[in-house]
């Protein structure tokens, strides 16, 4: 039984740079290749990044990949790695990039897998299932693959596929078992979502007993734009056993032996069920490349976390590249010291440290001395660049000229403090946070131009009661490293305010937030409907007051700063509606009303 020495890199590239993303691979595969790995593997579209979006649609971009990916095999051969076979993830085009009416049928772009070797570009794979759902529009830019390759590398007989290949039961994994592959490679680019990792680990074991053959997982790490990735690379066996999986957000190389069985002898082209096979030899057991004598440490089966803990590494990742991918020196945004912007603060100080980071009270004749203290607070535990600016002189201002009360007179407070900020980022370089939370954004609970300024949002998809929940862990870290914890108590503790009037808080216009939380989360992540949340227990005028304001604010929304993704459904790229939109949630059939009566007369006996 042949041994192959398997590599996976689980890397961070950036979309666009394909010079760039090509020396992330020829420094991982030089690791991969001082480790004695026979075979390393990078994620989808490494060459690109990846998701590319329209960037598919530029012929130069597309010829930019092609040529970049020649001259990748050309450099690791001249790297002295040209012995070793290199998987890495590229766009492709076998028509043109636009709709066209020289297009033949079923040619296009394509979001392809390349076998390198021998300074060549040995063998071509284009992923056969694409998906269309959530974040993902692969039917808008791609032309689906409808042949399956393999790989004889060291005398096994290695199936290529890509992501969405995984997801869906039959095609690639099926045919891979057909074909008698000893190994399937998938590479991905999957984004995170809150405990992403427990679904991820049944799938590749049910399509690893598909193929009937081992399976090895290797997924992009980092941010781009919304979307997260975590990593989480896997191998696992056909029977279901995990051989190592990999540490989540960080950039990591995982090497493993593999004892896989021997390839047997096969047409090089033929049809096996829904796809064609191609098979292109490599090499034979014989033919490869010797391992250093040191053997390998034992692989890692990496530990899994908390849900806040996860959440809080991917809105770090998610913040930190947005910044260094787009070259911003430093962040500011407005320290109230309230809870949402505590917890802003101690994710940017984590992501960027504290000598990149600009907190500015902003206090009015309204705000709080117990807000003040705590934002001076938060800057002395966490070491950011802590700026006053009062803005009452600018607020009297403006009402010298403009006779303002009630709500007007308290967005124009907020609009202040959003000029301010984007003043601060114009004179010194800053990119500007804004830290409303997913539970605002959904219902309109902010200000346009005002509290919702800004250029790049961390908690734009993490609901109210998430926030608390994420500010009680970060603090509980720290204290577990014996370090001060970052965030005040009273930030956590007090009624949250957004301090525009005497005494004015949350509660005063929004629900209890633990309510309004599973209100939306069943409306705006279950899409379910006035019917169905009444069903589950709500009251329907909750419901109605709720489903109200959330589709009043889409027009906010629109406008709303890009943030992390970390839920199944986050606000723009996975939830889209229009606008203009006179569709209301109609009342409950009448069996229904008839059975919630029949429901509430039972118990209203019961408990007498």
């Amino acid at each position: 039984m042949p041994t192959l020495r398997l590599a996976l890199a689980q890397v961070d590239p950036t979309v666009g740079d394909v010079g760039g993303n090509a020396a992330i691979v020829r420094e991982w595969a030089r690791a991969a290749a001082d480790a004695g790995a026979h075979l390393v593997a990078f994620p989808e579209m490494t060459l690109t990044g990846y998701p590319v979006e329209d960037l598919v649609f530029r012929e130069s971009f597309v010829a930019a990949s092609r040529h970049g990916l020649g001259a990748l095999a050309a450099e690791l051969a001249a790297d002295g790695l040209g012995d070793r076979v290199v998987l890495v993830g590229y766009l492709d085009a076998d028509g043109p990039a636009r709709v066209s009416a020289d297009a033949r049928p079923g040619t296009g772009p394509r979001n392809a897998l390349a076998a390198l070797h021998g300074g060549r570009v040995v063998a071509r794979y284009f992923k056969h299932h694409l998906p269309n759902y959530g974040v993902f529009d692969e039917d808008r830019y791609f032309v689906p693959g409808d042949t399956l390759t393999v790989v004889r590398v060291g005398g096994v007989d290695v199936a290529m596929t890509i992501c969405e290949d995984l997801w869906q039961a039959g095609g690639p994994f099926a045919v891979a078992r057909a074909a008698g592959a000893g190994l399937v490679v998938s590479v991905n680019g999957s984004p995170y979502e809150l405990e992403k990792d427990d679904l991820r680990l049944p799938l590749v074991q049910h399509r690893a007993a598909e193929a009937g053959a081992t399976v090895a997982y290797v997924n992009l790490v980092g941010g781009q734009d919304e979307l997260v990735y975590d990593g989480d690379s896997m191998v696992v066996t056909a029977a279901g056993e995990v051989l190592t999986r990999a540490p989540r957000f960080v950039e990591h190389l995982t090497v493993l032996d593999l004892d896989l069985p021997a390839a047997g002898e096969h047409p090089a082209e033929q049809e096996l069920g829904e796809m064609r096979v191609r098979r292109v030899r490599i090499s034979g057991a014989a033919d490869l490349p010797p391992v250093p004598r040191a053997p390998l440490p034992e692989p890692v089966v990496a530990e899994r976390t908390p849900a806040e803990e996860e959440v809080w590494q991917a809105l770090v990742l998610g913040l930190r590249d947005y910044v260094r991918k787009n070259g911003f020196p430093s962040v500011v945004f407005g320290l109230s010291g309230g809870i949402d912007s505590s917890v802003v603060a101690a994710i940017a100080v984590d992501a960027l440290g504290p000598q990149r980071v600009v907190g500015v009270s902003m206090p009015s004749r309204y705000s709080s001395e117990h807000s003040r203290d705590d934002a001076a607070d938060l800057a002395k535990r966490t070491g950011l660049d802590y700026r006053v600016q009062a803005i009452q002189p600018i607020v009297d201002a403006f009402l010298a000229e403009l006779a303002l009360s009630g709500l007007a007179l308290e967005n124009i407070q907020a609009r202040v403090r959003g000029v301010i900020l984007m003043a601060l980022s114009n004179q010194e370089g800053h990119l500007v946070l804004t830290t409303g939370n997913k539970t605002e954004l959904a219902v309109g609970y902010s200000t346009l131009y005002g509290d919702s300024v800004g250029g790049f949002n961390p908690i734009k998809d993490v609901p109210k009661t998430m926030v608390w929940r994420l500010a009680l862990w970060r603090n509980a870290a720290a204290g577990a490293r014996g370090e001060e914890p970052p965030i005040p108590r009273s930030s956590i503790t007090k009624p949250p305010s957004a301090e525009l009037r005497p005494g004015q808080l949350d509660s005063d216009s929004l629900p209890d937030y633990d309510l309004l939380d599973e209100i939306l989360a069943g409306y705006v992540e279950g899409d379910r409907g006035r019917a169905e949340l009444i069903e589950a227990g709500h009251d329907p005028a909750e419901v109605d007051r709720v489903a109200k304001m959330v589709d009043r604010a889409e027009y906010k929304r629109r406008q709303a700063a890009p943030g992390p993704k970390i839920t199944i459904k986050a606000f723009g790229r996975d939830r889209r509606l229009p606008i203009t939109n006179r569709f209301r949630e109609p009342e409950a059939p009448p069996e229904g009303r008839k059975r919630r009566q029949a429901e509430s007369a039972v118990k209203s006996s019961t408990e007498g």
